[in-house]
């Protein structure tokens, strides 16, 4: 093949993948994908090939050069030491994850409807008929919540506790919760559909008795702060859960055992970044929620900005620099 055509058909090819490798230079921490790992390394292989080509076939010193110095820095990349533990762990958190939950986005979206309807349909329900909360509740339960939500409390939502105690119990409590519905997803999705319809319930009822009685204002004032990591891993444990179960039932073209392998895998990383938003929740509801003091100005405003922040995380985190070799 003439040096003029070689050089037509892969020009192309070889400038994309001089700009990709370019750019990473500019960025030497950023962690590549899996994705973007597979296609570097065959763009790399086939440059190398052509190179030995251009070589072989006597092609001038200008294409010979051209490619050497871009397998040079493809060497740089494929050779470079791996980034530090913690790098690795943030960049999963901030890009990693919230890709992993959009591409689970039906389960996601199926396990929200799980949990949020029944709890805004009891939520209202109770405004209509409030003692349905004695068929939820027992009464040592109900003083309970009336307690930790009375208006004349100095710290709302507990009755006892320093804030690093408070701590440690909304982490055990929360993530327990969490794991049991990852977890119960293996009884072909059944478990986590009855854990997040339950949870559903049981956080409707308590909210629309405290709403029904008067104690509105400081249960609200309490769960604003902590609620958009909470509530959103809640919802992203079930739907890993309901996609362990789902590849139960319709592990599709794979045999059942290999197919739960690559599902637990996905799902482990589900939960392992829902167990990471329950540790900023837990420590939000002890340090923060728990304070009666704050004008509701800036209970409700941090409350908003937090549901903000963490939905755009979810909805944007690792969206940029998708497009890559």
């Amino acid at each position: 093949m003439k040096q003029e055509r070689f050089v037509a058909l892969h020009s192309r090819e070889w400038d994309s993948l001089q700009s990709w490798l370019s750019a990473l230079d500019r960025q030497p921490r950023r962690t590549l994908r899996q994705e973007q790992t597979l296609d570097f390394a065959a763009s790399y292989r086939r440059l190398c090939h052509h190179l030995a080509l251009a070589r072989g076939r006597g092609y001038s010193h200008e294409v010979t050069e051209r490619l050497q110095r871009i397998v040079q820095q493809g060497h740089r990349v494929l050779y470079r030491p791996p980034a530090p533990r913690w790098h690795r762990v943030a960049g999963f958190l901030v890009a990693g994850f919230p890709r992993l939950v959009r591409a689970q986005w039906r389960c996601m979206a199926a396990a929200a409807a799980l949990f949020y309807l029944p709890a805004l349909f009891i939520l209202v329900l109770m405004q209509l008929r409030p003692e349905l909360a004695h068929t939820l509740f027992s009464s040592a339960q109900l003083a309970q919540f009336e307690k930790m939500y009375d208006p004349a409390n100095a710290l709302i939502g507990r009755s006892s506790g320093t804030d690093l105690q408070m701590f440690g119990y909304y982490v055990m409590n929360n993530v327990g919760i969490a794991f049991r519905t990852f977890a119960s997803g293996l009884f072909f999705g059944v478990g986590a559909i009855y854990v997040l319809g339950a949870n559903g319930v049981l956080i409707g009822g308590v909210a629309g008795h405290l709403t029904a009685i008067g104690y509105g204002g400081p249960f609200w004032r309490f769960v604003v702060g902590h609620s958009a990591f909470e509530l959103s891993a809640l919802v992203i444990a079930g739907g890993a859960g309901l996609q362990l179960g789902l590849t139960l039932l319709a592990p599709g073209r794979q045999r059942r055992g290999p197919a739960l392998v690559a599902a637990g895998w996905v799902g482990a990383q589900l939960a392992l970044g829902a167990f990471a938003m329950l540790l900023v929740a837990a420590f939000i509801e002890a340090y923060w929620s728990s304070i009666a003091a704050l004008p509701d100005a800036l209970k409700f405003g941090s409350g908003a900005l937090l549901w903000v922040l963490v939905l755009g995380w979810l909805w944007r985190g690792g969206r940029a620099g998708a497009h890559g070799a």
